[in-house]
């Protein structure tokens, strides 16, 4: 392991020189191709964090997909149905390991803030798994280790500068933290407190149904929001993030945001969007890019009848907003986590709108009766974590 890696520079070209290094100490880092910069080691050391403590507590391979410091997407390695298979764009017949089942959830949830990702691994990178990451555009990533043929698969990305970061996966950093603004040294405790079923146990409202099944995805959210810029708010669904709200400084635009995401990802399930028919010749990102028109209201400028056959071979029908509705008003089981308090119950009216029916989140606001109010007259069951989870 090395003592200390040169970057090329910081977060912007004039911020040089740059460097990552510890006191007295190696790196737990190395560096198996390419040159990582600045951001890309800020994400892939948050990411580290996120799919290892998602594996640790769950006990399943976990992936996730991390964009300026916050996940764009974040999945356990549970299988993928035909329909999941469809919208990642996975062949039926391609091998999938549970790692590379982990990865294309994780991928799939907000492809397009996914664009240019840095990817996080809980296991050893296998080659069902490179085989995926080979066709999608990517900065880097960093896992535990590489089998022989999936370092050699990733080697050939980015025309040979892909970055391949090995990471030990016993280090145990110091319990103090310490960083710098402006010169000058803050220091704390890291946030080690478990996060496991033990948080789950203060149901405060009347309903009390909370199945293995929302248990698992209340705490793949809880996680996932710990290593979330703040204010952040999770939406999971049958292992994965299905929407991110990152750093949003109002609760009820972080519930928004993350809730309009997670629409969008049930959204691409229906009959209309599975059935696009795409030119031959779309990269992928222009697909993803002409989805994310299709289901928004400007659609007419991927379907607009001077423009649809720059992108498809046969001209779309409008998904309507009734249509969208119709679609919506089926979703249901879908869990919510939120790394700090609800200060108001209308963020608990707009989880509804998107499936929500289990929320766990910290609890500690003075209007905390109105948001348990909110949830019973909507049925949802929540969970007071005690636990805030800022994170910046």
């Amino acid at each position: 392991m090395a003592q200390l890696i040169d970057l090329k520079y910081g977060c912007n070209p004039d911020q040089k020189p740059a460097r990552i290094f510890i006191e007295n100490r190696d790196l737990p880092l190395e560096v198996l191709n390419g040159k990582p910069g600045y951001i890309n080691l800020l994400d892939a050391l948050n990411g580290w964090q996120l799919v290892s403590e998602l594996k640790s507590v769950l006990g399943l391979p976990a992936a996730t997909s991390f964009k300026h410091v916050s996940p764009a997407g974040a999945a356990v390695g549970l299988p993928l149905d035909d329909t999941l298979r469809q919208m990642y764009f996975i062949d039926p017949d391609e091998e999938l390991s549970p790692l590379a089942c982990a990865y294309a959830r994780a991928r799939g949830t907000d492809r397009m803030s996914s664009y240019g990702d840095f990817i996080a691994l809980s296991d050893i990178c296998d080659l069902p798994t490179a085989r995926l990451i080979a066709k999608e555009v990517s900065d880097g990533i960093i896992a535990p280790g590489y089998e022989v043929d999936a370092l050699e698969l990733l080697k050939t990305k980015r025309k040979g500068s892909y970055a391949v970061l090995k990471i030990d996966k016993n280090y145990v950093p110091h319990h103090i933290e310490t960083k710098q603004v402006f010169g000058i040294s803050f220091q704390q405790g890291r946030s080690r407190y478990p996060i496991d079923e033990d948080l789950l146990f203060n149901i405060v409202t009347e309903k009390k149904d909370l199945p293995e099944s929302a248990k698992q995805d209340l705490l793949l959210a809880l996680i996932t929001a710990k290593y979330t810029q703040s204010n952040s708010v999770c939406y999971a669904y049958e292992g994965q993030a299905i929407g991110v709200g990152a750093g949003q400084q109002s609760r009820i635009h972080c519930t928004r945001l993350a809730g309009d995401k997670a629409d969008l990802w049930h959204l691409r399930h229906h009959p209309k969007v599975l059935g696009l028919k795409f030119a031959e010749n779309i990269g992928r990102a222009d697909r993803d890019n002409a989805i994310d028109v299709y289901l928004s209201q400007d659609y007419e400028d991927v379907i607009g009848k001077d423009v649809w056959q720059n992108l498809f071979t046969e001209r779309p029908e409008p998904l309507t907003v009734e249509e969208k509705k119709d679609w919506l008003k089926k979703v249901t089981g879908v869990s919510l986590a939120s790394d700090g308090f609800f200060p108001f119950d209308d963020n608990i009216r707009r989880a509804s709108r998107s499936g929500v029916t289990y929320i766990a989140q910290p609890g500690g606001s003075i209007r905390d009766q109105d948001v348990i109010d909110a949830c019973n007259a909507l049925e949802i069951t929540m969970v007071f974590t005690g636990l805030r989870l800022f994170h910046h």
